[in-house]
C-alpha cells in the first residue's frame, strides 16, 4: 500500500457516505468554523460509490419522506445552521412555494436533492470510488499517538477525487458508516427478474418486456406498499399481486406520544435502561417504523381494491397471511408458488418480475475491523458494547476511536439507524472527538534520560 511517514494522520477517517456520515462531516464543518486556532478537526470519509446516492431504487414519484422536514441533517443539532432543508430551499428558489404547498414531509426524490445539495457543500472532505479493504492498527503510531490505518482500493469509474491505485489512509479514529444492508430470503439471489426493493426503479427499467402482465411483491411494510402501488398505477394492463404473512397491511403509529421514541432524550432513557426493559421499549414500539404503512396509502389500497370489485375486475390482490413457498425464475417469466397459511391451499402462476420488500439487516462493522475486531468488547449476547457516544468499548490495547454509525439498536434504542435522529448523532459524535482530541493535547509528556 501507498503508505510512509509523510501520509496525513487525519482525527477520523468515516467509513461510507450516506446520510449518517454526511451529517458528521456537516457537523465537523461548523465545529471546525468556530474552533479556536489549532483545535479544528481533520476528517476524510471514503465512499465507494462514484457520487452522492442513497436509496435511488426507491426515489418512486410522490413517494414522501415519514420524517419532517426539519429532522433534516443540521437542523435538530444547529437550527441556523446552512446546512439545514430551510437553507437548501431558498437556495433553489422554492422557499415560498414550500412554505405554500403546506408540506410537513417532503417527497423522497425532493429530499434527495436536499442531500446531494448538501454533500456539495462538504465534497472536500469526501473521496469517491474509493472500497476499504482492511483496517488495522498502526506499524508505527509514533508521535501521533493511536492510529489505525484503513485500506483501500479504487473502484472503475470512479468519480472525481479518486486515487488511481491502492491506498493507506491513516486515522486517531474510525467512524464506521456502511449503512443496512438488503435483506433477501434464504436462497434468492438478485436477477434480471427477482429484485430487492432497495434496486427497484434500477430493476424495472430494464425489464425484459415492454408489456408485462402480473408483478408479484412480497413484504407489508412501507416499502411493499408504494411499490404495489406504483405498479398498479404505472402498468394499467398488469395485475398486481401483494403477497404478506399478515391479514393486512398495518398502519404506521404516528401518534404524538408514541413518536416520542424518536426523541434525542428517549436515546438517554434507552441507552441507560436494563436489557430487560429495552427489549420491553422495543417491542412496544416497533409499530412506529418496522413492518407498517402509513394510513393514507394503506386506505389508497383498499380503495382501489374495491372499486375494482365494483367493476367486477381484479387487476390489485392483496393476498393476506400467505407466503411465497417456490419461485423458480425462467427464460419468459418466473414460476411462483403461493401458499395460504390459514387454509394450507397453494396457488401458482407465472409473473414477469418478484420484488422483494424484505427490508434491511443491520450491518456488521465487524466485517470491516479485521484483527481490531478481537479487541471490541462484548455484552453477555455477544453484541458490541457501545458508549453513549456511540463509541466502542475496546480492551486497553486500543485507544483509537471507532464509532458507530448504525449497527447500535440494541445499545441506542430503534433511532440507530434512522434519519430522524441524523443531525443529533452526528453533532454527539463530533463533540466526543473534539473532547477526546483536548484531552489527548492535555495528556503529560513522558520525559526520559
Amino acid at each position: 500500500m501507498n503508505t510512509n511517514e509523510t501520509t496525513p494522520v487525519y482525527d477520523v477517517v468515516g467509513v461510507g457516505f450516506g446520510p449518517a456520515n454526511l451529517a458528521l462531516a456537516i457537523a465537523i464543518e461548523e465545529h471546525n468554523e468556530q474552533a479556536a486556532p489549532g483545535e479544528e478537526l481533520t476528517a476524510v470519509f471514503l465512499e465507494k460509490q462514484p457520487s452522492f446516492g442513497w436509496h435511488r431504487g426507491m426515489l418512486i414519484p410522490d413517494a414522501t419522506m415519514q420524517v419532517s422536514f426539519l429532522k433534516d441533517l443540521a437542523t435538530m443539532r444547529n437550527p441556523v445552521s446552512r446546512f439545514g432543508f430551510v437553507p437548501y430551499l431558498h437556495d433553489r428558489g422554492r422557499l415560498v412555494d414550500f412554505i405554500n404547498h403546506k408540506a410537513l414531509f417532503p417527497t423522497r426524490e425532493e429530499f434527495h436533492d436536499y442531500l446531494q445539495w448538501a454533500a456539495n457543500g462538504v465534497d472536500h472532505m469526501v473521496r469517491y470510488g474509493l472500497e476499504v479493504t482492511a483496517i488495522r492498527p498502526a506499524d508505527r503510531p509514533g508521535q501521533d499517538g493511536p492510529v489505525v490505518e484503513v485500506d483501500v482500493a479504487a473502484l472503475g469509474g470512479a468519480g472525481s477525487g479518486a486515487e488511481a491505485e491502492a491506498v493507506t489512509y491513516r486515522a486517531r479514529n474510525l467512524v464506521i458508516g456502511t449503512g443496512l444492508v438488503p435483506r433477501l430470503p434464504e436462497g434468492v439471489e438478485s436477477s434480471e427478474r427477482l429484485w430487492h426493493s432497495g434496486e427497484f426503479l434500477h430493476r424495472l427499467a430494464a425489464l425484459p418486456t415492454d408489456d408485462p402482465r402480473r408483478f408479484v411483491v412480497a413484504g407489508a411494510g412501507q416499502s411493499a406498499a408504494e411499490i404495489a402501488d406504483h405498479l398498479h398505477r404505472t402498468y394499467e394492463g398488469a395485475e398486481v399481486v401483494a403477497v404478506h404473512t399478515r391479514y393486512g397491511y398495518s398502519p404506521a403509529d404516528d401518534s404524538p406520544y408514541a413518536n416520542r421514541i424518536f426523541d434525542p432524550e428517549a436515546v438517554d432513557l434507552y441507552h441507560g435502561a436494563d436489557p430487560s426493559v429495552r427489549r420491553t421499549l422495543m417491542d412496544y414500539h416497533r409499530n412506529t417504523n418496522y413492518g407498517v404503512v402509513d394510513m393514507d396509502l394503506i386506505e389508497e389500497l383498499y380503495r382501489r381494491s374495491y372499486q375494482e370489485k365494483v367493476r367486477g375486475e381484479q387487476r390489485l390482490r392483496i393476498l393476506g397471511v400467505t407466503r411465497l413457498t417456490d419461485v423458480e425464475e425462467g427464460p419468459d417469466g418466473v414460476r411462483v408458488e403461493v401458499r395460504n397459511l390459514a387454509t394450507g391451499e397453494t396457488e401458482t402462476m407465472t409473473a414477469d418480475a418478484v420484488v422483494y420488500a424484505t427490508g434491511y439487516s443491520e450491518p456488521d462493522p465487524t466485517r470491516l475491523l479485521g484483527e481490531l475486531d478481537s479487541a471490541c468488547l462484548r455484552d453477555e449476547d455477544g453484541r458490541l458494547r457501545v458508549r453513549r457516544d456511540y463509541r466502542v468499548e475496546t480492551a486497553p490495547e486500543v485507544e483509537a476511536g471507532i464509532y458507530l454509525m448504525g449497527g447500535t439498536e440494541h445499545s441506542h434504542g430503534i433511532t440507530a439507524n434512522l434519519l430522524s435522529m441524523a443531525a443529533v448523532r452526528a453533532g454527539e459524535i463530533c463533540e466526543s472527538l473534539a473532547e477526546h482530541r483536548r484531552s489527548d493535547r492535555r495528556a503529560p509528556v513522558a520525559v526520559t534520560g
